[in-house]
């Protein structure tokens, strides 16, 4: 008898360390959240429209649809429907931009990363974007909607018309440092998320960053601009969907400020290197007002105005950073015209140097010159050969993304 309950207690007391460990572990992992770049999310819109761009446009709906991402409305002639839908209006007194007229947009799923890993609901395979990282951190531990979150927003705007919602990304973060036991947070963001999350922290104090963050990680980070989005403004940009046309989707994209933020940093590029070239005149980063005044885009350079010094690049964060990004890739550095006649809409040549495909290198690599200029650690990793989407399902980086959240576990076991 008492060797029967001897044997009980043992396996009582067996029970109970396998559950205040599996308790330490899923209470003490570090939560995650992820912050996408521009085009990394969904945006909904409802319909209520006097007038539409084509006759087969939909003028109303009875609640909200989803307007990106949907090969659907990228179709040709399609396209001109989404772009009234998608585009903003900018009010050069108030200096904000509003949705089309008729349309009410939103950001779905704040706190998931439902709608950042599929941008499809239906997820199709070409609109895969977290799903990669966000399977990795599941099969270590990590449980969706619980210590691994996402942090959706407007992409289409820069952080000055983000106040909404930096305020829900504090008091997520905070919520999650609580929810974790005193875990602190671990930020990955991509592309655009990057200088997205430079101005956020700059907003805050160190003692807060100190606190509730960990480190970030960022993947392909615009944290200077690149050239691209010249090209987008000057004759629009396919986004790599072959089928697009580029001069439709321009309207959509010159509307939109975060464009004109992540236009290259004139602390990167000097004024005397060219960026846009054709017969009768050159621009470089000193000449973004001529070329607005060229290209016939006065509410762009309006914009341009209101975010050009939202962030300063040379500036840490403040926090451990690791910075991974793309080398090796042809990423378009220089925009040629060899006829006057064909500027802005018809580029004649886009001259390439290195970069991730997307983002030129200086940018990339900006991370750099934060080292030895925070007491936080700056780890800056170029991966050869890996562009500026394929990062996000890259092997290597998946596991460095599990292996650094969980170096900030908690010394505390709470039950």
């Amino acid at each position: 008898m008492v060797t029967k309950t001897v044997a009980a207690l043992a396996a009582c007391g067996a029970l109970l360390i396998y559950l205040s460990w599996l308790c330490y572990v899923r209470s003490c992992l570090p939560p995650v959240i992820l912050i996408p770049g521009d085009g990394g999310n969904q945006i909904e819109g409802k319909l209520d429209k006097s007038r539409v761009v084509h006759f087969f446009c939909l003028k109303q709906t009875t609640g909200y649809v989803n307007l990106w991402f949907n090969l659907n409305l990228l179709l040709p002639f399609v396209i001109d429907c989404w772009v009234d839908n998608m585009r903003l209006i900018y009010d050069n007194v108030t200096r904000t931009t509003s949705d089309s007229p008729g349309v009410t947009t939103r950001v779905p799923g704040f706190g998931s990363t439902a709608g950042m890993e599929f941008l499809d609901p239906l997820h199709t395979f070409p609109s895969r974007y977290f799903v990669n990282i966000a399977e990795k951190l599941t099969e270590s531990g990590y449980e969706r909607g619980s210590n691994l979150l996402g942090a959706p927003y407007d992409f289409r705007k820069a952080p000055n018309e983000l106040e909404e919602f930096f305020q829900k990304f504090r008091q997520l973060v905070e919520d999650a440092f609580q929810a974790s036991n005193g875990c602190k947070v671990v930020l990955v963001a991509h592309s655009y998320g990057g200088p997205l999350m430079l101005y956020f922290f700059s907003t805050v104090s160190q003692e807060w960053k100190n606190t509730y963050v960990g480190a970030l990680i960022s993947l392909s980070a615009a944290w200077a601009g690149c050239v691209k989005p010249i090209k987008a403004v000057a004759a629009g940009d396919n986004l790599n969907i072959f089928f697009l046309d580029e001069f439709s989707i321009r309207k959509e994209q010159r509307s939109s400020p975060s464009i004109h933020f992540l236009f290259p940093s004139p602390h990167f590029w000097g004024k005397n290197e060219i960026l846009v070239s054709r017969p009768s005149k050159n621009y470089s980063s000193a000449d973004y007002a001529a070329f607005y005044a060229d290209i016939g885009d006065l509410d762009g350079y309006e914009m341009y105005k209101d975010v050009k010094d939202l962030i300063d690049p040379r500036i840490p964060p403040g926090v451990e950073v690791h910075c991974l990004y793309g080398v090796g890739v042809d990423t378009w550095e220089r925009i040629f015209y060899d006829d006057d006649a064909s500027f802005p809409d018809e580029p004649s040549a886009l001259v390439n140097g290195d970069g991730d495909g997307t983002v030129n290198l200086r940018s990339l690599q900006a991370c750099k010159f934060w080292e030895g200029k925070q007491k936080h650690s700056i780890y800056a990793l170029p991966l050869r050969g890996i562009d500026h989407l394929e990062i996000l399902r890259n092997e290597f980086v998946l596991s460095y993304v599990a292996k650094v959240a969980k170096r900030f576990r908690s010394n505390l076991l709470r039950f």
